[in-house]
């Protein structure tokens, strides 16, 4: 049983959202764009559904959105659930492609993130919060979206490796020999 969590995503994917939460919370609090704080843990759950697939990307965003929830105080879950749409999201638009380009995984990441903020008021609303649409979701959206796209090339390599996924590697068939 330890093996299996020793070999596990979480052993790298943990050390990584947290090194990623405290930059968010310090560097990126003072660097914005339009006055929107940029989500660069949303962005690697993101990059995780693009990187490993709809079920690898929901166990990350699930993962990381609960260690936000943990570190902002939020309700448990809620924050956890919006992370885990934008990777399964994410890695269910990577059905398309087997390995997808580098282009294709900054799309599919952007389309992972802007439905991850999307649903962040939705869910927020279900949990009890007063009012959880801000009047300026349509700057907010596009601007965290295409930043996670922005940050896809260096983002869906830091996913392989935290969840250990290895590229595909092409062969070319055994030709019989004719008889």
């Amino acid at each position: 049983m330890l093996a299996a969590i020793w070999q596990g995503p979480f052993i790298r994917l943990v050390p990584v959202g947290m090194v990623l939460l405290a930059l968010q919370r310090s560097l990126f609090v003072e660097i914005t764009i339009a006055g929107v704080i940029i989500q660069v843990v949303l962005a690697l759950a993101a990059a995780a559904g693009a990187a490993a697939g709809s079920e690898r990307g929901a166990i990350a965003g699930f993962t990381l959105g609960v260690m936000y929830d943990m570190v902002e105080g939020l309700p448990i879950g809620s924050t956890a659930i919006a992370m885990t749409l934008a990777g399964a999201v994410a890695g269910l638009l990577a059905l398309i492609v087997a390995d997808p380009q580098w282009w294709l995984a900054m799309m599919f990441t952007t389309l992972g993130a802007a439905v991850g903020e999307v649903m962040l008021p939705v869910v927020r609303l279900f949990t009890g919060v007063a009012d959880p649409f801000e009047p300026r979701l349509t700057i907010i959206v596009p601007v965290v979206a295409i930043a996670a796209g922005l940050l896809s090339p260096v983002f869906v390599p830091l996913a392989r490796w935290c969840l250990r996924i290895k590229r595909a590697e092409w062969v070319a068939p055994l030709r019989e020999p004719a008889l």
